[in-house]
């Protein structure tokens, strides 16, 4: 007897954390063609009679592509053979688990009623994220430009030459607490290498060989050294360095000296304003990235956790639970960029 199997979100944990659709549709060719029919079956489990009446052996269940088809696109739409073929496992085994826990009235507890809401609770907020991704992921050609327009300096590209000077000498930086005066006056000596360097630098000699000065002065042992950066942009420069993108071809920065860094001498050597047809797919991705989280800020933050409960006393210390949110790192000094 040919059994039709109802189609329903049983297989959720397969998929979940890649439920919400790709941000592009898979490209053609990326999943071989099939050459199996709507009707035919692509999942036959033998043995399983939904009506126990029935023979054993005369008994399968069979699931046709379209069936199955119609579950793996809910799940995650374009999904791949290899995970149709994880998803198919499951499926065939808990077609028959669940069978055998409903003859145990498994279905009738209070345990399974609540598992039941928070796992539609879950299945809701996953069709939402698909909701709100497909709504961010509408972007027209004018709000391609308007952002364009908007946020041309973030799209200019320079070819620079990054001139790099250690913070202390190399044998100042082995030395211990006790040497704190050394390492103050080797510091500072460092300071006046790099407004040298600078200075050199605006007067048209080679960045490169005054690479080769820094590393010699601070100690270091370098054959050769190059300090050209090709396609630097604002975002790719740390947030402190950003000025240098304001710098005409030719120009040369100010020495910028981390708090507790190094100190970076940059020259502008050429820059160009790169094409919105060749930042196309990055501005969209931007804004639909920021379109979705601007979507979810109303589903975070405003909750407040019991203290009492999550965290009693007598407990190991945690921190508070209240409105826990990450914070951002800030972004740590630049290390030597030959050592990147």
């Amino acid at each position: 007897m040919r059994l039709q199997i109802p189609l329903c979100l049983l297989l959720a944990s397969l998929v979940s954390g890649q439920a919400a659709p790709p941000a592009t549709p898979p490209a053609a060719g990326d999943v071989p063609e099939v050459k199996v029919g709507p009707d035919d079956p692509v999942i036959t489990v033998n043995g399983f009679c939904a009506d126990p009446t029935q023979p054993g052996n005369t008994c399968k269940a069979v699931i046709t592509r379209t069936q199955f088809e119609k579950l793996t696109e809910a799940l995650q739409p374009g999904m791949s053979l290899s995970l149709r073929l994880n998803v198919a496992n499951a499926y065939a085994r808990n077609l028959r688990m669940s069978a055998a826990a409903e003859k145990r009235g498994l279905d009738k507890t209070p345990a399974f009623e609540e598992e039941m809401r928070y796992a539609r609770m879950q299945l809701l907020s996953q069709e939402l994220t698909r909701e709100l991704q497909a709504e961010a992921n509408n972007i027209t050609d004018g709000d391609l430009k308007d952002y364009y327009k908007k946020n041309e300096s973030s799209y200019e590209q320079a070819t620079l030459a990054r001139i790099f000077v250690p913070r202390a000498k190399q044998a100042a930086a082995a030395q211990g607490d006790g040497e704190d005066v050394q390492v103050k006056a080797d510091e500072e000596a460092m300071v006046s290498v790099a407004a040298d360097l600078r200075a050199r630098t605006v007067n048209g000699e080679d960045p490169d060989k005054l690479q080769m000065e820094a590393y010699t002065a601070a100690g270091f042992s370098r054959t050769t050294s190059s300090t050209k950066m090709e396609k630097a942009r604002r975002a790719t420069l740390p947030p402190r360095h950003e000025a240098v993108m304001d710098l005409k071809p030719g120009e040369v920065s100010e020495v910028f000296s981390d708090p507790g860094g190094a100190h970076f001498i940059y020259k502008m050597m050429s820059k160009q304003t790169l094409t919105l047809e060749e930042v196309k797919t990055e501005i969209r991705n931007t804004i639909s990235s920021q379109r979705y989280r601007d979507s979810m800020k109303r589903f975070q933050g405003d909750v407040v956790f019991s203290d009492a409960y999550f965290n009693p006393p007598g407990k190991p210390t945690t921190p508070p639970l209240r409105n826990r949110r990450g914070k951002r790192n800030k972004p740590s000094a630049p290390a030597d960029p030959d050592h990147d």
